[in-house]
């Protein structure tokens, strides 16, 4: 791997990855904490302990459209050097590249059509 192109496309692989599962694991995370705010409601729990918990939900809300908007900067980024480094297509780290950037798209934003 001594060409410096195969290093920033690994490089870039990576973090499209990583946002693509950071992304899905703060909406687990919503989902996981909106049931434990339902059975906090259904046992009466204390208001304090309820507001606290509807706090950590709203943080964790308010991670997915930055994760989202990271994510497609980085899938976008991706894509380019994809196009521009058509020779590298044969590499093991071009593959990678391609195939991730196949999986991430069911986590990019959705574009409104109007």
């Amino acid at each position: 791997m001594s060409d410096p192109r195969l290093r920033q496309l690994t490089i870039k692989t990576g973090v499209v990855k990583r946002l693509s599962k950071e992304k899905v694991v703060y909406e687990k995370e919503v989902v996981t904490q909106q049931n434990r705010i339902d059975k906090l409601k259904a046992s009466g729990s204390d208001d304090h302990v309820l507001r606290k918990q509807e706090e950590v939900l709203q943080e964790s809300m308010m991670m997915i459209p930055d994760c989202q908007r990271r994510l497609a900067k980085a899938h976008e980024e991706l894509s380019e050097m994809i196009k521009n480094e058509e020779e590298l297509k044969e590499t093991e780290q071009y593959q990678a590249a391609v195939a991730a950037l196949e999986d991430a798209k069911v986590n990019l934003p959705q574009k409104i059509t109007a």
